[in-house]
């Protein structure tokens, strides 16, 4: 058995059907663009599978097939058509990560994703600490410490000069570090 037998047998579509797809979907055949999306999904849906949660999968596949379509007429052959959309998944993915790390989810004034299940009565509490906060030293807080707004930007959301957004973070802060050590 030759390496390429190997190879190619160990996915539901060979490469070079896929090439042949890539370079009709290229030139706007909607078929072979189906044919192309039905013969890599599953290695791509896989491929994303370990590295995401399960209930994040399918959106990231229908990330990478929008990413892909956008890119397929710059696709040149160079590579398989099957590593080409790998390496778009695993870029999605990456990018996901990023976009998450940078912006949390927020549910109402708290993160609830990412939260480890035996922190999370933790969570509940400084929840519960922040929503006491006085409302002005609340919103400052919360547009710079959990939105990412510089001083600057909530000064302007908030209508109040710089050094009061400083002002009412800082006492916010202190609020907090008081309200934890009891």
């Amino acid at each position: 058995m030759s390496t390429s037998t190997v190879t190619t047998s160990t996915f539901a579509t060979p490469s070079d059907e896929l090439d042949r797809l890539a370079a009709e979907a290229r030139t706007g055949s909607p078929d072979a663009l189906e044919d192309l999306v039905r013969g890599t999904r599953d290695d791509v849906a896989r491929h994303i599978a370990r590295r995401v949660p399960a209930d994040r999968v399918e959106e990231l596949v229908q990330e990478t097939y929008l990413r892909a379509l956008r890119a397929l007429p710059g696709f040149g052959g160079r590579c398989p058509v099957r590593a080409w959309l790998l390496t778009i998944a695993r870029n999605t993915v990456a990018d996901r990560y990023r976009h998450d790390s940078a912006r949390p989810r927020w549910v109402g004034e708290a993160a609830v994703e990412g939260i480890a299940p035996d922190r999370f009565d933790e969570h509940l509490a400084l929840r519960s600490l922040i929503e006491e906060l006085p409302a002005e030293r609340r919103r400052a807080f919360l547009l710079t410490r959990v939105e990412g707004l510089s001083y600057a930007e909530a000064a302007r959301a908030l209508g109040v000069p710089i050094g009061t957004v400083r002002s009412r973070v800082a006492r916010a802060r202190a609020d907090l570090r008081r309200d934890l050590s009891v």
